[in-house]
């Protein structure tokens, strides 16, 4: 493809530059996470789904209007057939316009993907995992596959790319293994981010029965170890808080955040929009307001104006914050789209 000019940055009503973009390649998934998704879940068809070649062409748009992050997520992105080939694509920018290109995976298929993924030009990679103990990990994801999941965090470590580990805190399910998980993770050398339980989707448990205030489990967290704030929180746009961990004498330190979208919004900087697999870009995860992509681009081939008019317009929808409650049993969740369509 050839090489355009950039364009005018990518910026909302409430002076805010979004440089990063969180691009879902699909929705399915060899996980069922049981705050992601219901157990016996319907995966949209493959025609509805952008095509490499799309999802390519889009990328380059954002990157010409100035995002410099580039996350693919999912579902699960390596279930996706030929996925190495975008990851190659899009690598060829690093280093010029983009500054990193990076995934979320769950690793039960990244043991094969970890040496060409480097070779890529990712560096880094988000891997989620709720419980490193075998029958708490079957009972979450509803799939015994913590063998693969460990096999892939070894070649990703082996490749030479860094891992943090996403755990969703759940109060009935993993809150009291946190620390197990914690610990197991620092002792590694990788990075650990906590997350509350988010309100999208209808899955088989009741929301409050699975939330767990982050508050509180930091409160108990520092009851066994040290915590101390890291300067990045002021510095960075991320909706993480950052903690350095200090386990005591002879025990490797290691970095803890907090991602709390229900007890401490974290709207005020935000600097992403996602795009999910079908091509709807959606300006904050917490609210339904949504432009269809997929049909400018198919309708506009090759008419980068009218995707950019479209880009424009969406940044000009950008909510200030979003509106995650959950704090009744039975209640409805506050989207009716799953995680997993829009991408982690």
């Amino acid at each position: 493809m050839t090489a355009l000019p950039p364009a005018s940055p990518l910026m909302d009503r409430f002076n805010r530059h979004v440089t990063y973009l969180r691009l879902s390649v699909t929705d399915r998934c060899d996980l069922r996470c049981t705050y992601c998704m219901a157990e016996k879940m319907t995966f949209l068809p493959r025609k509805d789904l952008l095509t490499l070649e799309e999802l390519d062409y889009l990328s380059n748009a954002f990157i010409r209007r100035g995002v410099r992050k580039i996350r693919i997520t999912g579902g699960e992105p390596l279930v996706r057939r030929g996925i190495l080939s975008l990851f190659q694509s899009l690598g060829h920018h690093l280093g010029h316009r983009l500054d990193e290109l990076t995934l979320t995976t769950n690793a039960t298929q990244l043991a094969p993907f970890a040496k060409p993924l480097y070779e890529a030009g990712v560096r880094r990679v988000n891997i989620s995992l709720d419980s490193i103990n075998p029958e708490s990990f079957a009972r979450i994801s509803r799939r015994d596959a913590l063998d693969n999941v460990m096999r892939g965090i070894d070649a990703a470590q082996d490749a030479g790319l860094r891992v943090k580990i996403n755990a969703v805190a759940l109060k009935n399910d993993n809150a009291d293994e946190l620390p197990d998980l914690i610990e197991w993770a620092h002792d590694r050398d990788m990075d650990v981010t906590l997350i509350e339980v988010m309100p999208l989707g209808d899955v088989s448990q009741d929301r409050v029965d699975q939330y767990i205030p982050l508050p509180m489990i930091r409160d108990e967290l520092e009851k066994r170890w040290t915590l101390t704030e890291r300067a990045e929180n002021t510095q960075n746009a991320g909706p993480a808080r950052y903690v350095t961990l200090d386990r005591g004498a002879g025990k490797k330190q290691g970095k803890l955040g907090f991602i709390t979208p229900l007890t401490n919004n974290f709207c005020a900087g935000c600097n992403r929009v996602r795009v999910t697999c079908t091509g709807r870009i959606y300006m904050c995860l917490g609210q339904d307001d949504h432009i269809d992509l997929r049909e400018i681009m198919r309708t506009n081939a090759g008419d980068e104006d009218a995707l950019n008019s479209a880009l424009d317009q969406a940044l000009g929808a950008k909510p200030e914050k979003h509106d995650f409650v959950i704090n009744k049993r039975g209640a409805s969740p506050a989207l009716p789209r799953h995680m997993s369509l829009t991408g982690g």
